[in-house]
């Protein structure tokens, strides 16, 4: 039975559960969490490397800040969308004010920036806020 590695949205441990279609239970063998959480989490410099690269599924990161009009607007949108991948892909933000680093690593130029990362590669980005479909639609195409 194939499996993939997910990382606990909870407790960020890394986790390898069965590979399935859909999932009515997975959770987490750490903190009991469930794995089928679909709130984005919250990276931090520190964390954000451990969450790209030992995650089988895509990580779709939110790069934003607190004074950025349309990155509250686009806030709602982001959850949303994630509602639509359970352990398809994980959301992420990055409040690029408090966590500079990987910003300036990835150059981030522009506010909201989502960047959507497998095995810890770039897959691709896209800049401007987005819809909850258009964030589905664009998500999609790597799925």
């Amino acid at each position: 039975m194939d499996k993939i590695k997910v990382v606990c949205p909870h407790c960020g441990q890394v986790n390898a559960i069965p590979f399935k279609a859909s999932y009515n239970k997975a959770n987490c063998g750490g903190c009991k969490g469930s794995l089928l959480d679909t709130k984005p989490i919250q990276l931090e410099a520190s964390t954000f490397d451990h969450h790209l690269v030992n995650s089988d599924i895509p990580v779709v990161v939110d790069f934003w800040a607190p004074w950025c009009g349309p990155c509250r607007m686009m806030a709602p949108a982001f959850e949303e969308a994630a509602r639509a991948f359970v352990l398809k892909a994980r959301f992420a933000k990055l409040n690029t004010e408090e966590h500079q680093e990987p910003s300036a690593r990835f150059a981030i130029r522009s506010i909201p920036t989502m960047i959507i990362f497998k095995n810890g590669k770039e897959l691709d980005r896209v800049s401007g806020a987005l819809s909850s479909e258009q964030i589905k639609q664009w998500v999609g195409q790597f799925i």
